[in-house]
């Protein structure tokens, strides 16, 4: 049985970022999650998953979390904040095992509460099962229904904690349906499961003495594979397996379910191929050293910012990025046009803990709790700003206004994304359609709003190129409107729909495992 704790914590763990509790008037487009999954007998694998997952951090700051299984229990150890508030010397030294899996998460479906943090856990008599998700599913409603039709818990550990807050994610559902296998095999369960999930899914997930991951048939996440001396790793992104030394092997196929035990690893196909890898990948959400079916993508942004430069040109003195995510395409356009290429703006990463909430007067001042401009390179000149999207406009009002107010002669922004039109339903939390600027006007009109003196746009075509992958095996839903797996009524999605419907008393029984106390 492994060991368990309930949380009885007060401590509420602040990630230490600026989020949109210190910044209420711009929530751009936030990260999906990290997976990170390691067989390796021999390997202290949970400092592995530490460092992968610290690798991993740029995709979910929300919660963190590592489950470990020495061959006899999994213990699983979660909480809220970034991987390294979460985890100590201390509490790695006591996870113990052979493979483990570990998560970083952002919240797209279900609060961000520490019941939904990840990995979630599942104990039974047939095993535990406890599980990672980067993604979200959009047939959730459906697979609240089949597990709601689950037999009664007779066939799950009595673990005596004390009742657990109400889990409300997908990921809770995906875990229940794996665990419920008395008469076959958790790999044929899997088999039987994955089929039955719509939308973006990258699983990591184990039980006592096996590793599994899996992709969803249209590969909408990335996930890799990677081999290490001693074991097998899998990772969302390829600089997971750089920072801990292992090699990559290949990218796991859209479709494709992996098993690794002391068997070796074994490939199933649960579904066929229809590849439509989403685009923001390249765009904002993957870190600049990854490479994604075979693209690097510094590269890519590098390549957005040159394509942006000839499709916007003007005449101007410096060329500035808005950090991080606009410095390469900054670089870019400043390589194509060349014009100098030059810092503008200091970034404030870090400002205290998300949960103290700044006075009306800080709200007033808006973006500069996240940045300061350097007067001395912005004054008396004309300036191009690069950034790699707009959402609402609120954070580029800011930025127009903080350099007038630094001496700019003229600013002129230039975006390496078309568009934003639609919401993301696949992982990526993006304003409501309501909310983008662009839903409701057009590019003088959103120039006007913002107060520079140009916008553009680098075009889809533009884009989709600089990523070097076919237009058709895209995902470009959230600038066209054209969602690559159909879509459920309205009335069924959205983040919170399992806190506003979610009553069944199954969803109850989904434990969670050790926190810290």
């Amino acid at each position: 049985m492994p060991y368990l704790s309930s949380s009885g914590s007060s401590r509420r763990g602040g990630d230490g970022r600026l989020t949109t509790a210190l910044d209420p008037q711009e929530a751009g487009p936030q990260d999906a999650c990290g997976v990170f999954g390691v067989w390796a007998p021999g390997e202290d694998v949970a400092k592995l998953t530490y460092f992968g997952l610290y690798a991993l951090q740029h995709r979910g700051q929300e919660s963190a979390g590592i489950a470990v299984s020495n061959g006899r229990q999994i213990l699983v150890y979660k909480d809220m904040g970034l991987v390294s508030q979460v985890f100590d010397e201390t509490t790695l030294d006591s996870l113990k095992g052979h493979v483990a899996i570990g998560h970083s998460r952002y919240s797209t479906t279900g609060a961000s509460t520490w019941e939904n943090a990840q990995p979630t856990f599942r104990p039974t008599a047939d095993g535990s099962v406890a599980l990672g998700h980067n993604g979200n599913l959009i047939n959730t409603h459906e697979l609240r229904g089949m597990v709601a039709a689950l037999p009664g818990p007779d066939d799950e550990l009595d673990l005596h904690t004390r009742p657990a807050g109400e889990v409300t994610n997908d990921t809770s559902l995906v875990t229940a349906l794996l665990a419920h296998h008395p008469d076959s095999t958790l790999e044929e369960r899997a088999l039987e499961v994955l089929p039955s999930l719509r939308g973006a899914f990258c699983f990591v997930w184990m039980n006592e003495n096996t590793l599994y991951a899996a992709r969803d048939p249209q590969g909408i996440r990335p996930l890799v594979l990677g081999r290490l001396d001693r074991g097998w790793v899998v990772a969302s992104e390829d600089a997971a397996l750089a920072t801990i030394g292992a090699s990559v092997v290949r990218e796991v196929e859209p479709g494709e379910m992996l098993v690794i035990d002391d068997q070796g690893l074994r490939s199933h196909r649960f579904a066929e191929p229809e590849r439509k890898g989403c685009v923001f990948e390249y765009v904002y959400l993957a870190r600049p050293d990854a490479t994604i079916s075979g693209r690097n993508v510094h590269e890519a942004r590098v390549e957005m910012g040159r394509r942006l430069a000839r499709e916007f040109p003007v005449e101007a003195d410096l060329v500035m990025p808005v950090p991080e995510s606009g410095t390469p395409a900054a670089s870019g356009y400043a390589q194509e046009s060349g014009i100098p290429f030059g810092q503008g703006f200091v970034k404030n990463a870090y400002v205290g803990r998300t949960f103290i909430q700044p006075s009306q007067t800080l709200r007033q001042l808006g973006i500069r709790l996240k940045l300061n401009a350097l007067e001395h390179m912005i004054r008396g000149k004309k300036i191009v700003v690069v950034d790699d999207s707009i959402v609402r406009g609120n954070t580029q009002r800011a930025q127009v206004r903080m350099l007038r107010e630094a001496g700019a002669l003229e600013v002129h922004v230039r975006i390496s994304s078309p568009p934003v039109k639609w919401p993301c339903f696949y992982g990526i939390d993006f304003a409501t359609r309501a909310e983008l600027i662009a839903n409701g006007l057009d590019v003088d009109e959103i120039a006007a709003s913002v107060g520079a003196d140009s916008l553009g746009y680098i075009s889809l075509e533009g884009m989709v190129e600089a990523t070097g992958q076919p237009s058709e095996s895209l995902c470009q839903a959230c600038f066209t409107g054209e969602y690559p797996v159909e879509l459920p009524d309205e009335s069924l999605l959205g983040k919170h729909l399992l806190e506003a419907t979610l009553k069944s008393p199954t969803m109850g029984r989904a434990l969670p495992v050790l926190n810290n106390p």
